[in-house]
């Protein structure tokens, strides 16, 4: 079942269901689909943005470092509630 077949001091040859087996594999696509962010990697990202913000003394609020989290992890800006 999918094993090579070997004979005296030869290469080994791959057997039918072997090869039909790598063909399968290799025609396989990968896609990665970027997910929007959850809740709580918004939260974690804004409270990282807020703390950086009043490292530097700069004014700004918690509307404004949720939307940029969101902007900054690749969620639509979009009103959602």
């Amino acid at each position: 079942m999918g094993t090579m077949k070997t004979s005296k001091g030869k290469t080994p040859v791959k057997t039918k269901e072997a090869s039909e087996a790598v063909k399968t594999v290799k025609s396989r696509k990968v896609s990665t689909v970027k997910s929007e962010p959850n809740e709580e990697e918004i939260r974690a990202k804004a409270r990282e943005i807020y703390y950086e913000r009043i490292s530097r003394g700069e004014h700004g609020n918690a509307e404004s470092d949720w939307y940029e989290a969101k902007k900054i992890l690749g969620g639509s800006t979009s009103n959602e509630k």
